[in-house]
């Protein structure tokens, strides 16, 4: 760490997260991440139930929970965020209403809930697709009950929608500085092996074996760069508003005046579909998700694609 802040120091940061399951922390760990500098810490809980996190090969189980939260909320961080995920193999309408009121209980400053997706190359996948054996597995429309069920409970318990997956508990205290500069095209420094990132209007991704990586680093000299791509300026239009769509809503004139198109024009069609659906509502200069718009969020954004790379599978 020492070296790090030699180069890239993070006093003045408005965010420095730090994302951890429970079963990895430890008091002593917990203590050292505070006087580091982190100002918000996102705790994967992912379910309160053991037997679903056995059998989702979490790496911890709910002892785990209750220690790490106790140590989170002794240091005194800023900002503790909870993930939970919706549509875990077992997870129940019992299970889940339990998930919410145990999490309201923690009362942390942020909850984000994914809806869990089976690639296609996954192990229950397989069981499903191929050898037709049933997995106790939410579909989509459970997922999404599950989760406007727990919008509903936190927005009862006094948070806020920030996003199609996060609620936060004071918009006034609770920022996502990550988050929000990403899908508005900042720039993103990544160093991990196989992350994504981009600078000066190019896409790349390092390396994704170690031996690669580390050689490029110390052998080579070199960046540990394995591809790029300079994406057009119709690209990054599609990427940032797909992206800021997550949040709920779009800003027209955002942009008119960053990419001189008005996007209630160009997908004009998309709009007015989905407005009949009863997924969205606009006006000439805003455009809104209604809650059902919201929970389905990632479903309607393929349509917003070119064409050359719509109806692909990613896995």
């Amino acid at each position: 760490v020492d070296r790090l802040q030699q180069n890239v120091r993070w006093d003045e940061a408005e965010e420095v997260t730090f994302e951890c399951e429970p079963g990895t922390l430890s008091e002593s760990k917990v203590k050292t991440l505070k006087a580091l500098g982190i100002t918000r810490v996102s705790l994967g809980i992912e379910n309160f139930a053991d037997e679903v996190l056995k059998e989702n090969g979490r790496a911890h189980l709910s002892p785990e929970i209750y220690k790490s939260w106790k140590w989170i909320e002794t240091a005194d961080f800023p900002n503790v965020n909870i993930d939970l995920i919706s549509g875990m193999v077992g997870e129940s309408d019992e299970n889940w209403k339990e998930n919410i009121r145990r999490t309201i209980e923690l009362s942390p400053d942020s909850v984000t809930i994914y809806q869990m997706e089976l690639p296609y190359n996954t192990v229950y996948s397989s069981d499903i697709l191929g050898n037709k054996i049933e997995v106790p597995v939410a579909d989509w429309p459970t997922k999404r009950e599950w989760v406007d069920f727990a919008f509903s409970e936190l927005g009862a318990a006094g948070y806020h929608v920030s996003s199609g997956y996060t609620m936060i508990k004071d918009p006034s205290q609770v920022n996502f500085s990550y988050r929000d500069n990403l899908w508005k095209g900042s720039d993103l420094l990544a160093t991990g092996i196989a992350s994504f990132g981009h600078v000066s209007g190019v896409h790349y991704q390092n390396l994704p074996e170690w031996k690669d990586y580390i050689g490029a680093l110390l052998e080579e000299n070199r960046l540990p760069l394995g591809r790029a791509l300079r994406p057009s300026e119709d690209q990054l239009l599609i990427r940032e508003m797909i992206l800021q769509l997550k949040r709920g809503y779009l800003d027209v004139s955002y942009f008119e005046q960053k990419f001189s198109t008005n996007i209630l024009q160009q997908w004009s069609t998309v709009w007015a579909q989905y407005a009949e659906d009863g997924l969205l509502s606009h006006t000439e200069s805003r455009i809104e998700l209604t809650r059902q718009g919201l929970l389905r969020v990632d479903a309607l954004l393929p349509a917003f694609f070119a064409e050359e790379h719509q109806g692909i599978r990613y896995t």
